[in-house]
């Protein structure tokens, strides 16, 4: 664990193995805990640095009045690497680390080599979604602090987002719920305040302007995310979208030996040739440049 001082807070990162930097960012409610049983195999020519994003894990939120934002986290984590001597990375992001990610691809390209986004999004498009989002963002936040990490857990957990997750072995929903309880109620309302959506600069107009190879990740259950990626991958120019079968949101924890292979397979390829793990053929290939990956055995 290393841990780097700005203004405040203190980053708290992972880092692990030798080669081209791997940044791992987690979504909202994690930590640098997401990633600990892909590192090992990711690690293997890849130097890993996954962060603890401010208010979540070690790094918890600034205590003197400095807002945390995108800008201000993407600068800071530019600071980081450039002090670890770990630029250009790959970026893998998660939700809220995925929105993150992009924001780094788009508005600090010298820093990234690729771009893997699992069910992330551009934000919201118009000022009126931006505006209502931040609404309900900060009535969350504000039950959050009122109510506690555990009744908002609780809450959290019965979100239809997050249905499928409860096909998952008993174990690994036990450790994603001590994750999500590790947090605090100041750290968790201050990331909904600062890295909400609602807040976040809409970066939809930009996207044809990221010329970084991109994979897409959505899950086959997450209707919304699956529908947002595809008009991603219309608009990026060198992005290509996977479509999971078998999962909703949280891919790398339902499906995690699919996810880490797409995501090796991206790492170690260039201009990679893709395979459908399924043996299906890809359907309209050239026009939603998409493939969609079946559960195992199937």
């Amino acid at each position: 664990m290393t841990a780097f001082q700005f203004d405040q807070p203190t980053y708290h990162l992972i880092e692990k193995g030798y080669g081209t930097p791997l940044i791992l960012l987690h979504g909202f409610t994690g930590s640098s805990a997401e990633w600990k049983t892909f590192i090992p195999d990711l690690a293997t020519g890849h130097r890993v640095i996954a962060v603890d994003l401010p208010g979540h894990g070690q790094t918890q939120p600034a205590t003197n009045g400095i807002r945390v934002d995108i800008a201000s986290i993407a600068d800071e984590l530019e600071r980081i690497l450039y002090q670890r001597q770990a630029v250009p990375a790959h970026w893998l992001g998660y939700s809220m680390g995925g929105r993150l990610a992009l924001y780094v691809g788009l508005h600090k390209p010298h820093l990234v080599q690729s771009l893997i986004l699992e069910s992330a999004s551009p934000g919201l498009a118009s000022a009126a979604e931006r505006r209502m989002r931040r609404e309900q963002d900060e009535s969350l936040a504000k039950r959050i602090e009122t109510n506690g990490v555990a009744a908002f857990v609780d809450d959290w957990e019965r979100l239809p987002l997050f249905d499928s997750q409860k096909n998952l072995p008993a174990d690994v929903r036990n450790a994603l719920r001590r994750r999500r309880l590790q947090n605090t109620a100041d750290g968790l309302a201050t990331s909904l305040r600062g890295m909400g959506t609602g807040v976040q600069p809409s970066l939809w107009a930009n996207l044809p302007e990221l010329r970084v190879r991109t994979l897409l990740l959505a899950g086959e259950y997450d209707h919304k995310f699956t529908t947002i990626n595809q008009r991603m991958a219309e608009k990026i120019p060198n992005a290509r979208l996977i479509i999971i079968n078998g999962t909703g949101h949280s891919i790398h924890l339902e499906q995690p030996d699919i996810f880490l292979t797409v995501v090796q397979e991206f790492l170690a390829q260039p201009q990679p040739h893709w395979q459908d793990l399924s043996g299906t053929e890809q359907q309209d290939k050239d026009q939603s440049r998409q493939r969609h990956l079946l559960e195992p055995g199937v």
